[in-house]
């Protein structure tokens, strides 16, 4: 009885040492590729409006992970030249920090793209003041922008997202109830494909982007500038001190700003004896596209030379603003603790061009009524052996 008695104690110890085991392994969360714990995106806004993330994922491995607050883009998996998975956006590992911490990491960014000069527009002959959140402009949509508001999610299948924002009329004083939408597809080829389209019941001005934050090095520690830049443009639209752009469109040839032969970021960045880097801290200016619209032409493609992967922009708008995070400054941590310091990425935002709609000569941005909106970008990612 000694014996049997001693068995059934120790199984009994066995049984729950396994059970305790089982219990804790169930209690682990289930992270994504990127170490993304989908629990940290999980809140209320307002207490309506629920946020999450998302996971877009192909058949060769790829992973694209997405909250729906603000848009945005969390973090892009992608092989490099030795096969190793590597995330190349910046961003945060929780929605309290993207809640917190002012940033554009990865947004999906409206109504307006960009600057608007002095924050004024005029619409059917009225003028209408705007939000001044940047050097006395409206940056982004204002402080308020859709980067900081919740979009409505619908995951289609593995693949495909769709964000809905229902923008009301005098969101950041904008005219309109706009009603847009953000289409995320993960293609079978390692691009990330999104569309854009809005109506509205008012005349308003509308200029979508997406501003994510790409390293393609993979280390966000360090500055970004070694990779190897190529835009087809011939022109800038040249700012002032303030960031805003004059009207006018400056050659690139013989300049720092001529990327028509793949060249390194740095050192051009900061050549500040050219006024026109100095104005933007570095790069921070929006290109004049020589694809015109053609969204099957190569835009831009950025080259990690230490990775190999590659990133090509395609694009059926005018323009793109290369941003060359000159802001960072190392007081900001990100995915991992880590901190970003300055330059530590590059941003490739397709638009119109920034304060078209005091520019008549540049292509409107106007939305009328019974018209759609229609945007399209594709950032496609490859690798260079």
């Amino acid at each position: 009885m000694k014996s049997m008695n001693k068995s059934l104690l120790g199984a009994g110890i066995i049984l729950a040492t396994l059970s305790g085991c089982a219990s804790k392994q169930a209690q682990q969360p289930e992270l994504t590729l990127s170490g993304l714990n989908p629990a940290n995106f999980e809140t209320m806004v307002d207490g309506t409006k629920p946020t999450k993330l998302y996971t877009l994922k192909n058949p060769s491995g790829m992973e694209v992970c997405v909250t729906n607050f603000g848009g945005r883009i969390v973090s892009i998996m992608v092989p490099d030249k030795n096969g190793k998975m590597t995330d190349v956006v910046l961003g945060f590992d929780s929605i309290a920090d993207y809640q917190n911490i002012p940033s554009d990491f990865g947004a999906s960014i409206g109504r307006y793209a960009n600057r608007i000069n002095q924050g004024k527009i005029t619409i059917d002959g009225q003028e209408i003041q705007l939000p001044q959140n940047n050097f006395g402009h409206c940056l982004h949509g204002g402080p308020t922008g859709w980067q900081y508001q919740v979009y409505e999610a619908s995951q289609k299948n593995d693949s495909t997202l769709v964000l809905t924002m229902n923008s009301a009329d005098g969101d950041n004083n904008f005219p309109g109830n706009v009603t847009a939408h953000v289409t995320y597809t993960l293609t079978s080829d390692n691009a990330i494909d999104i569309n854009y389209d809005a109506t509205t019941d008012k005349t308003t001005v509308i200029n979508m982007t997406n501003h994510s934050y790409f390293n393609l090095n993979g280390d966000p520690s360090k500055p970004a500038t070694d990779n190897i830049l190529y835009i087809a443009s011939d022109s800038i639209t040249p700012v002032d001190s303030t960031f805003m752009t004059n009207g006018e469109m400056m050659a690139v040839a013989g300049t720092e700003f001529d990327f028509n032969t793949p060249t390194p970021i740095a050192p051009r960045v900061t050549q500040f004896e050219n006024e026109q880097v100095k104005f933007g801290n570095g790069f921070d200016h929006n290109w004049v596209l020589k694809t015109k619209g053609d969204i099957s032409q190569v835009a831009a493609k950025l080259t990690s030379p230490t990775t190999g992967i590659t990133l090509e922009v395609y694009t059926d708008e005018p323009g793109i603003q290369v941003y060359t995070g000159n802001f960072l400054d190392g007081s900001v941590k990100g995915k991992k603790g880590i901190v970003y310091p300055q330059r530590a990425s590059v941003c490739l935002e397709t638009q119109h061009y920034p304060d078209s709609p005091n520019k008549p000569q540049w292509p409107s941005v106007l939305l009328k009524p019974g018209d759609t909106y229609h945007s399209r970008c594709i950032f496609k990612f490859g690798c260079e052996k």
